[in-house]
């Protein structure tokens, strides 16, 4: 990464790129956003006023992504530069530092809603084995992890979006107006959400939510008070759990008769497919949304439509 980074500042001083101001060219304010949501919640807020790019493309894996020198020209050419934050993204905050003095208006959106830690729970791959897996550079280090899907709660993504929309009206306060009416109207659409999910919670018999996968919907959970196993945590990049964590998993959606198992956009079936098959239960997905498919993204899905998909999802799961 170290290497990468450097290949990109040297991109950025040879072209000279960070002098420019991207708006005085074509009137709109540029927006660079990095993950799919703050993507989608910056359009709805910008409307026509703005441009809006998205850096992760589309079906790309959020989680392994390395910035190439043309993503640091776009991200130097912003007016607008939103980003997640979090171990995900250390990338940015590296290039941040060399660069952000000459992006008018940055926001860490991790820094706008309370970061819960990541949680390990039953049954799911170590604590232990994920550590020495990810941290093996550092084996001495203490330092807390946070879930970094911080968007997967409809009430955390209303503050999210009041954020963006507050950067673009102090990047562009010609059109701060149309961005507050824009914020205040999608805003009222993810409120309707979060009423769809909460009445879904009261009338559901069912608490508990199975991933046959990685888990990352900490925030959504604790938003509706469901309680949850998984084979591993949000952030993990293991496709193979142990014998014991898969054998778990089965026995789990055994005992309690769970209906329907769950993996995640862009996840793997395989865990899924063996817990099917030796309880019955039905595999269904939900969308976390970190990144979103070429084929949703070209038909015009968007935070809402997708999320209305894991309303649906867990109408079956909980029933």
């Amino acid at each position: 990464m170290r290497r990468v980074l450097a290949l990109i500042l040297c991109a950025l001083l040879l072209c000279g790129c960070t002098a420019r101001a991207p708006q005085e060219e074509d009137g709109k304010l540029h927006v660079v956003t990095t993950l799919f949501p703050y993507y989608d919640f910056a359009r709805a807020v910008a409307g026509d006023a703005a441009e809006v790019t998205l850096l992760l493309s589309p079906g790309r894996e959020a989680h392994s992504f390395e910035p190439t020198p043309l993503d640091a020209v776009t991200i130097a050419n912003a007016d607008v530069f939103v980003y997640n934050g979090g171990e995900g993204e250390l990338w940015a905050d590296d290039m941040l530092a060399a660069v952000g003095e000459n992006i008018p208006v940055v926001r860490r959106m991790m820094d706008y809603v309370e970061a819960e830690e990541e949680e390990f729970v039953e049954g799911m791959q170590s604590a232990e084995a994920e550590h020495d897996h990810e941290h093996e550079h550092d084996e001495d280090s203490d330092e807390i992890e946070y879930d970094e899907h911080v968007w997967t709660a409809p009430e955390n993504a209303v503050t999210l979006c009041t954020a963006i929309c507050e950067a673009l009206c102090e990047a562009d306060g010609a059109n701060a107006e149309t961005y507050r009416e824009n914020c205040a109207a999608y805003c009222a659409q993810l409120r309707e959400l979060d009423e769809a999910f909460r009445a879904l919670r009261a009338r559901s018999a069912r608490d508990l939510v199975v991933f046959a996968d990685r888990m990352p919907f900490l925030y959504f959970c604790r938003a509706y008070d469901l309680r949850y196993r998984a084979a591993f945590h949000g952030c993990s990049t293991d496709t193979e759990p142990s014998l014991a964590t898969l054998r778990y998993l089965i026995d789990k959606v055994g005992q309690e008769e769970i209906p329907v198992i769950y993996t995640v956009d862009l996840g793997s079936r395989k865990i899924a497919e063996a817990v099917s098959e030796c309880t019955g239960a039905q595999i269904d997905t939900l969308y976390s949304l970190q990144t979103i498919s070429r084929a949703d993204f070209d038909a015009g899905e968007t935070y809402l439509t997708m999320m209305e998909r894991n309303l649906h999802a867990l109408e079956r799961g909980l029933a």
